[in-house]
C-alpha cells in the first residue's frame, strides 16, 4: 500500500480508536457532569487534544531516538489508565451523592433556564437558598485524561506504524493524522452523546440519577477489568 493511501487510513483508524471501551468510559464520566452542549463537546475535544499530543510526542520520541516500549512499560501505562477510569467512576458517584442535585427552573442574570442544580454545603431551607451558581469548565481535566490515554495507546500504534512506513518522517506524519482522526472521532462522539445526556439532565430526577449511576458503575467495571488484566502482567496479583 502506498504512503498516500496509508494517511487517510490512519485518519479512519484514529476515529475508530477514539471509540474504544476505555476511552468511552473515561469520556462518558466527564460528559456526565453539568453543562450545555457546547461544554460537553468541548470536554470531548480537549480529551482528543490531550490524547493526540501525548500520542504524537511519545511515539515520535521513541521512533526518533530508536527506543522500544517493553511489555512491562505498556502494561504499567494501561494499569494507570485503569486506575484513572476507576477514579473517574468513583468521582461521578460521589459527586451525585455530595451535590444534592435536583432539577428546576431558575434565573441568575442570563435568563431563566432548566437543568440539574446543586445545593452542596447549604444549611438553609431550599426556598431561601441562593440559586446563583457557576457553570464550571472541566477542560483541563479532560486534557489530562487524554494525555494519560495517549501515552497508554502508544505501544500498539508504534507497532502498526513501523510495519507500514519506510522512514521516520512518514511515521511522524502517520502519528499526526492518526491523532487528528482520534480528535475528530471523540468530538463527533461527544456531539452525539450530548443529546441523550442533556435530555437526562433536564428530565426527571430519577432519570438523571439513573444515568449517572449507570455511567459511574460502567467505569468501575471497565477500569477494574483493565487493572486486573494488566496487574497480572505486572505480577501485582498472584504469581
Amino acid at each position: 500500500m502506498s504512503f498516500a493511501a496509508i494517511l487517510p487510513l490512519g485518519f479512519v483508524i484514529g476515529m475508530g480508536h477514539a471509540l474504544e471501551t476505555d476511552h468511552l468510559a473515561a469520556v462518558s464520566n466527564m460528559l456526565a457532569q453539568k453543562g450545555g452542549r457546547a461544554a460537553l463537546i468541548a470536554r470531548g475535544a480537549f480529551w482528543g487534544l490531550g490524547h493526540t499530543l501525548s500520542l504524537f510526542f511519545f511515539c515520535a520520541a521513541v521512533v526518533v531516538l530508536g527506543m522500544t516500549i517493553s511489555g512491562t512499560v505498556q502494561a504499567g501505562l494501561e494499569f494507570t489508565v485503569g486506575v484513572m477510569i476507576v477514579g473517574l467512576g468513583l468521582q461521578t458517584l460521589w459527586r451525585l451523592h455530595r451535590d444534592r442535585v435536583h432539577i428546576h427552573v431558575h434565573d441568575h442574570g442570563a435568563g431563566p433556564h432548566l437543568h440539574a442544580h446543586s445545593h452542596k454545603g447549604e444549611t438553609v431551607p431550599h426556598a431561601r437558598a441562593a440559586h446563583d451558581h457557576s457553570h464550571r469548565k472541566t477542560n483541563l481535566k479532560a486534557l489530562g485524561v487524554g494525555l494519560i490515554h495517549g501515552a497508554a495507546g502508544s505501544g500498539a500504534l508504534l507497532v502498526m506504524t513501523v510495519s507500514a512506513t519506510d522512514s521516520v518522517w512518514q511515521a511522524l506524519a502517520y502519528f499526526a493524522i492518526f491523532g487528528v482522526g482520534s480528535m475528530a472521532g471523540m468530538a463527533a462522539l461527544s456531539t452525539m452523546a450530548s443529546f441523550p445526556l442533556l435530555l437526562a439532565q433536564r428530565g426527571a430526577n430519577w432519570l438523571r440519577t439513573g444515568t449517572t449511576v449507570a455511567i459511574g458503575c460502567a467505569a468501575l467495571w471497565i477500569g477494574g477489568t483493565i487493572i486486573v488484566e494488566n496487574g497480572a502482567a505486572l505480577h501485582f496479583f498472584g504469581s
